[in-house]
């Protein structure tokens, strides 16, 4: 590793978590040796004996540097000595990661063996030359029915699942990772508590999917900044393996509102003026470049994103949920513990429906929707005591199937198990006529045999 070996020994300040250090320049000019986002350290003179604190560099003003601390600085003299590496945060990148975890700082947190021989990458490089994408044509399955059937997850999509706190978002997460037909998951987790950590671990390797996953996990005990570092480094994994080795990569992401929340609390620290809520001014665009990351190679793999996005208060309007919206490709809309087939939306799903799918799944999926439609409506009509129709009744019935069936995230199966399984739920409610759909999708895909219904199960 590169280093520069000059020392600048004179610290200006300490402030929180962030540390600014004088650089001497001919005549008082720009730094030109140093570089936006490239790593330091900084010994501290008093105490030898001290490991060194890692810094990454936040903000140059002509001759004046600032650091962000991944440790904190406790501890920290304004007598220590700095010295710059030449370059930004680096992240281990080989097959051997595979199975592995690592700290936001890139450190591995498994007991597994080191890694530091590896080869290492820089994080949070430019987005793909847009000539370079291909136009979204492949689907990633999910084995979730509101989303598979409904709103199709694409590659190359990048897509956040809007929640707030105390949903089981993290559950469908773990989900969708362990059943996803991707060839690589790539994990990135911001504030998390050991248990969500574990939890997420522990559903990867009873799938069987472990062996393929990476998983990138900051704590709630974490130095900030190594959070903010999370999604840099599972972003520049997964690009690498879907450039060099043609793999078609998921990343997930859980949560940005902690991201957002992080890079408030640096920029409190740096004494920016803050704009709506507190959040820094160019949070769309930091966001937007994570996001950004997402695509499909043309001749190699595919980075897909799929991320948590919590809403405080389940306010869509702040900021976080806000700008997020602006910038990907529609959202899954987790409430009461189901994916709400009104408030989700894939932008995509049309590049794939019907074209990579079974030749029902568009007429499907748009009856579907119809009919639960309906049974909201009679379902108003019975709570204000309204007079209902036998057709209401089959209506209301066909609404608690559709529920019990699809939208509780526990249910898993395949898209053509789950396109069979709305036929038969058609059938148990509705004839053929009231379906208003193609008659030859019908003769060919109704069931023939019209199964009883039973409430208890709702199977």
């Amino acid at each position: 590793m590169t280093q520069l070996l000059v020392r600048y020994s004179r610290i200006l300040e300490i402030i929180g978590d962030i540390v600014k250090v004088h650089v001497p320049t001919p005549e008082g000019d720009e730094v030109s040796e140093i570089g936006y986002g490239d790593l330091a350290l900084i010994e501290n003179t008093l105490d030898p004996d001290q490991p060194p604190y890692m810094a990454q560099v936040i903000r140059i003003d002509r001759d004046e540097v600032s650091l962000q601390l991944f440790s904190g600085t406790k501890g920290l003299s304004t007598r220590a000595g700095v010295r710059f590496l030449g370059h930004p945060m680096q992240v281990t990148f080989s097959p051997n990661i595979l199975g592995r975890s690592f700290s936001g700082a890139g450190r591995p947190i498994d007991g597994g063996p080191s890694l530091s021989e590896e080869a290492k990458i820089e994080i949070d490089g430019p987005t793909v030359n847009p000539v370079r994408r291909v136009l979204a044509s492949r689907m990633i399955r999910t084995d979730v029915p509101m989303i598979d059937i409904f709103n199709c997850l694409v590659e190359s999509q990048k897509i956040p699942i809007f929640s707030v706190a105390g949903e089981p978002y993290n559950r469908l997460l773990a989900q969708i990772g362990a059943h996803a037909d991707a060839d690589i998951v790539v994990f990135g987790g911001m504030g998390l508590i050991f248990d969500d950590y574990h939890f997420f671990r522990q559903a990867f390797e009873e799938a069987g999917v472990l062996a393929r996953t990476v998983m990138f996990v900051h704590q709630g005990s974490d130095p900030v900044v190594e959070g903010l570092l999370v999604p840099d480094m599972a972003l520049a994994v997964a690009e690498r393996f879907a450039v060099e080795e043609g793999k078609r990569v998921l990343v997930l992401l859980t949560d940005m509102t902690a991201y957002a929340d992080a890079l408030k609390e640096v920029g409190i620290s740096m004494e920016h003026v803050p704009s709506n809520r507190g959040y820094i001014g160019d949070l769309y665009s930091q966001l937007a470049r994570r996001y950004e990351k997402a695509c499909d190679y043309k001749g190699a793999g595919s980075v897909t994103i799929l991320s948590v996005t919590t809403m405080p208060g389940d306010d869509v309007t702040h900021p976080v949920p806000d700008n997020t919206g602006y910038i990907t490709e529609g959202q899954f809309y987790l409430h009461e513990g189901v994916i709400d087939p009104f408030g989700s939306l894939s932008r995509l799903k049309q590049h794939v429906i019907g074209k990579v799918t079974r030749e029902d799944h568009s007429q499907i999926m748009n009856t579907m929707v119809r009919f639960y439609a309906a049974a909201r409506d009679a379902e108003q009509k019975q709570a204000m005591s309204f007079d209902l129709t036998e057709y209401d009744e089959r209506l209301l019935r066909f609404g608690q199937l559709f529920h019990d069936r699809f939208m509780d995230i526990r249910v898993s199966m395949p898209l053509e198990q789950a396109l069979d399984l709305c036929w038969q739920t058609l059938a148990e409610c509705f004839e053929p006529r009231e379906l208003l759909m193609k008659e030859s999708l019908v003769s060919k895909y109704f069931p023939k045999q019209r199964a009883s219904v039973d409430f208890g199960t709702g199977a």
